[in-house]
């Protein structure tokens, strides 16, 4: 318990350096950016749109995100000649509410249909996907699932399957009251105190769930169905998602790459941003 207690402690510190830039970048890149609401399978999906290239790309946040607070660099700063960017509030989170979020078993399956069923209401007829965290885990079940319509993937912090070790991890982040205030106060503005502290509670349930399953499996299963060209990137200090998580994907998806940040964390994407940027930008070109 010494032990559980102490890697507790270390993943709020280190969680603080995923979350506080998460809220940061929203109020940094926020301009020249449409915001819009349409109904797809049910529910009304909030999403913010910018550039005018032929490809489209579609960015899917992780545990608790959206558009806005996850993506700020790549909405200001990916290729708009290039690129028609997509920023996307999954069901139950940021500005797609209601409804309320919830964590069945297929929840991730859910997200995934909801997001190919968003690009295509938006007219879209193919995508690339660029999915962070649990985005990533939705971007790969929609890459395996939808093939014909996802042209590439990139996907970091992701991983296909729960471990005795990520479910410490996730306990140690459970209680949001446990949080620092500056990593906590923002996302209470966002959602409201009990909404936040519910939601958080009910996503530990809900990827537990799959520690249940054979193997952990959440989408171990699909990787080999993923067929378009792949990029795993995965920050080395990341506290959040095990380094073999990475590999295992990289192993099972066939003809990906897998590009190590070596300062790397869990919010790679916003803590080096250029870097990221670029590189993605290279691979999807």
């Amino acid at each position: 318990m010494a032990a559980l207690a102490t890697l507790s402690s270390l993943r709020l510190r280190l969680l603080v350096s995923w979350l506080k830039p998460r809220v940061v970048a929203a109020a940094a890149y926020g301009t020249s950016i449409k915001s819009a609401k349409v109904e797809v399978n049910g529910v009304h999906l909030h999403y913010q749109q910018t550039g005018e290239g032929k490809h489209a790309v579609l960015l899917l946040p992780g545990m608790l995100g959206s558009g806005e607070s996850d993506f700020g660099p790549q909405l200001k700063n990916l290729n708009k000649q290039l690129f028609t960017i997509v920023a996307w509030d999954p069901r139950g989170y940021g500005h797609s509410i209601p409804p309320n979020r919830d964590f069945p078993v297929d929840f991730f399956e859910r997200d995934a249909k909801d997001a190919v069923d968003l690009m295509k209401t938006l007219k879209f007829k193919s995508v690339s996907l660029l999915g962070w965290s649990d985005g990533g885990i939705t971007a790969l079940i929609a890459a395996a699932k939808y093939p014909s319509y996802i042209n590439k993937l990139v996907i970091w912090g992701a991983n296909a399957y729960v471990t005795d070790e990520d479910e410490m991890i996730y306990h140690g982040i459970r209680d949001v009251s446990k949080w620092s205030e500056r990593t906590r106060k923002p996302l209470e503005v966002l959602y409201g105190r009990e909404y936040l502290a519910k939601t958080c509670e009910n996503w530990v349930d809900g990827i537990l769930q799959f520690k249940d399953l054979p193997d952990g499996n959440i989408c171990r299963h699909l990787l080999p169905l993923v067929k378009c060209p792949t990029l795993i990137i995965h920050g080395e200090k990341d506290p959040l998602v095990p380094r073999f998580h990475a590999d295992f994907i990289h192993k099972h998806v066939k003809g990906s790459r897998l590009h190590l940040m070596p300062e790397g964390k869990h919010n790679l994407h916003l803590r080096f941003a250029d870097e990221f940027n670029k590189l993605v930008q290279d691979f999807l070109q």
